[in-house]
């Protein structure tokens, strides 16, 4: 058998031992003091009837304190040197370095000596199951097998009745359970140490399972930073983000007028991953383990919500943890036009930071009223282009780098995440970063899967012109701006802005899908119906979250119908003209300071402000389609494996139609030609180009519509 020497020396003690060890001297100190209650052996410390007048302590024991029993005698009274030897192995043990966790408990939560020991008693049946027999023989009650208050202050030394007050240390922070259900008075009510608490005094720590349901321990991205366990040097200041640095100062050094409360981070930016991350860096390099919970699953109950704030509040303690709440879910709330929700939350929220202590970081677009003092604000920006373009340029070619630097906002962890998942393949890293970047907009806007390409659409020679000059202008961006020094020269914006006018059906959202697809980039057609409010000041929040949102990867917003927000400017006659020029205004300047491209179209070009008109880089007209463009539509209007006939694509191009009524008319006639069983020949389109004029009040003489003599086909 194989044995170590260690110089006769025992082995050192680890913190499990000594925590054990104060138990031990504690649960044996307590057998002493409940004999001799049990045993009618006057027990050091023990205080008087609450009835009589107070000794020189001011301390009662209250009227319900049961006296000792008749005819209950201990086989071995308790002397006064047991009692002192007791109690004074119980100090030696208390005195580990570091402290036994009842007594860093007690210090932790502002608990005096007769709680600490109060809380001993009650957790006592729970850490040695003979102590149920002794709790009832000290109050000559069977049916009493735990402590009480009663129990408390007649046998613990320096008995206070404030123990007793919902606001003092036992029953504040829960760490002991009322049990009133039998029609007990509060001091002879059976006490009953939280389950949580025992455990922690065992030195078994995790988190509390009320709050399992709520929150969400927040991982960081593999191979990010703070990944793995909470580890102050796991990253070093130069790594992390500044935004984790200035989180972390404001954790570090509270401001003296925050007094001991550590002021809530409020955390701003649109991008609500890169402000996980963040949030995760500054956690970890704390020590921190972050949990996270949406704003939205607090409870609407008062008396609910403060429970599981001072549930919290009293994990906060126990571990090491950090809190982040997740805002943004309400200011969706309210942005989707749910304001009840969305106050709700807002209410919530606030009177929940207001009674929680400890790290916390509070999630959100823009700077919120309801986040009570002390309260820091931190801005998450994501690092200039040229620092992106060099995090890039480790992973791919110089030009690819370039363009995806220049195209998406992205922090530098997330670079490397993805370039490396690329594997040097610039198509995947752009696909992965249009995916991480998509904004999501609720119901603002909605999503168009562009599927037209610049064969798909027909235009005369200079509108299509102008098309590739927005196409070119929003691809070399960053080159001009950047590269060749054009921003520190204009103080409008790098925002690239256009206007398409014309009738309805003449391509104007053909023209976005086609930009859309050429650029590589997601299309957003703008619900100007859900953006404006009439409440004052909730159009611009839904066009700043529009904005904001979009702003990470340059996506096209297409605001259609656009004249019903921007159309002429009124002279000030009352507030509301006021706010909607005021509205206006701020479109313009989004519009300006945006760094993606967006394209308002409208019908009616003469309803758009001329002061509007003129700050727009581009306008393209759309007018309505000649007969030569008709003729080309036509020959685009069905896809290569439609069964098609031979068209007369000159007599089809005198027809006075758009180009979404040709694909109209396409659609129906292929439809048309399916049900019958047929291939689409020219019966069938012109059939259904007599229905279309007819919807659009547009008829024309039946001659019109005749082929060869055929009669018409029903589409």
């Amino acid at each position: 058998m194989l044995t170590v020497d260690t110089g006769g020396q025992a082995p050192p003690e680890t913190w499990e031992d000594a925590n054990e060890r104060y138990l031990e001297a504690g649960l044996a100190w307590l057998r002493l003091l409940l004999r001799a209650r049990a045993g009618g052996e006057r027990a050091t410390g023990r205080v008087a009837d609450p009835e009589a007048p107070p000794g020189p302590a001011g301390a009662r024991t209250p009227s319900g304190a049961a006296s000792a029993p008749s005819g209950a005698r201990a086989k071995t009274p308790v002397t006064d040197g047991q009692l002192a030897s007791a109690a004074a192995a119980m100090e030696r043990a208390a005195a580990a370095d570091p402290p036994p966790a009842l007594v860093s408990l007690g210090g932790l939560l502002g608990l005096s000596a007769f709680e600490r020991h109060a809380l001993l008693l009650c957790a006592a049946p729970e850490l040695d199951p003979g102590f149920a027999e002794l709790c009832a023989a000290a109050q000559g009650d069977p049916s009493l097998p735990c402590a009480t208050f009663a129990l408390a202050l007649s046998v613990l030394p320096e008995p206070a009745w404030d123990v007793l007050s919902p606001y003092r240390g036992l029953r504040y922070w829960r760490l002991v359970d009322v049990d009133r259900a039998a029609g007990r008075t509060l001091v002879t009510s059976p006490l009953r140490a939280d389950e949580r608490i025992v455990n922690h005094l065992k030195g078994l720590d995790y988190l509390d399972e009320r709050l399992e349901s709520l929150v969400t321990l927040v991982r960081p991205a593999p191979g990010g930073a703070g990944s793995g366990a909470p580890d102050p040097g796991a990253a070093s200041p130069g790594s992390r983000h500044p935004a984790a640095d200035e989180i972390l100062g404001h954790w570090q050094h509270a401001p003296a007028w925050s007094g001991a409360r550590m002021p809530v981070v409020q955390l701003l930016g649109p991008d609500r991953e890169t402000k996980r991350a963040v949030a995760v860096e500054a956690a970890a390099a704390a020590g921190l383990l972050l949990y996270g919970m949406p704003a939205g699953l607090l409870p609407g109950a008062a008396a609910e919500l403060d429970t599981v704030a001072r549930l919290w509040q009293r994990e906060s303690c126990l571990l090491p943890l950090a809190l982040w709440l997740d805002a943004d879910t309400a200011d969706e709330a309210r942005a989707d036009g749910d304001l009840h929700a969305g106050g709700e939350a807002a209410g919530r929220l606030g009177r929940f930071l207001d009674r929680i202590g400890g790290p916390c970081v509070v999630a959100t677009r823009e700077t919120r009223s309801d986040v009570p003092a002390p309260t820091a604000v931190v801005e998450v920006v994501p690092p200039p282009a040229a620092e992106r373009a060099a995090a890039w340029r480790t992973l791919l070619p110089p030009a690819d780098a370039d363009r995806l630097a220049g195209q998406f906002a992205l922090d530098l962890p997330s670079i490397h995440e993805i370039g490396a998942a690329a594997g040097g393949d610039p198509d995947a890293a752009w696909r992965d970063c249009l995916v991480r970047t998509r904004p999501r907009l609720g119901g603002l806007a909605q999503r168009l899967e562009p599927g037209a390409g610049w064969d798909d659409i027909v235009l005369p020679a200079q509108e299509a012109q102008l098309l590739r000059q927005i196409a070119a202008q929003v691809a070399q961006r960053d080159t001009v701006y950047r590269n060749w020094g054009f921003a520190q020269r204009t103080g409008r914006g790098l925002g690239i802005s256009a206007l398409f006018t014309g009738p309805s059906g003449t391509g104007k959202t053909m023209a976005a899908e086609v930009l859309a697809r050429h650029l590589g980039l997601d299309l957003f057609r703008v619900d100007l119906s859900a953006a404006v409010s009439k409440y004052i000041g909730e159009t611009e929040k839904n066009l700043r979250r529009l904005f904001d949102a979009a702003e990470p990867g340059g996506t096209i917003l297409f605001f259609d119908e656009a004249d019903a927000l921007f159309g002429k400017r009124s002279e000030v006659k009352d507030s509301h003209d006021r706010y909607a020029n005021i509205e206006v205004g701020y479109l313009l300047q989004r519009m300006e300071s945006y760094r993606g491209l967006a394209i308002l179209a409208t019908n009616q070009r003469r309803a758009l402000d001329t002061a509007f008109v003129r700050r727009l880089r581009f306008i393209v007209p759309f007018d309505f389609p000649g007969p030569a463009e008709r003729r080309r539509m036509w020959e685009r209007a069905f896809p290569d494996a439609a069964p098609v006939d031979a068209l007369d694509a000159d007599r089809l191009a005198e027809l006075p139609l758009s180009g979404g009524m040709i694909r109209n008319i396409a659609l129906n006639a292929a439809f048309s030609a399916a049900s019958a069983g047929t291939r689409i020949g020219m019966p069938a389109v012109l059939a259904a180009a007599r229905a279309e004029l007819r919807k659009a009040d547009m008829p024309l003489p039946g001659a019109d519509f005749s082929w060869d003599g055929q009669p018409e086909v029903t589409p």
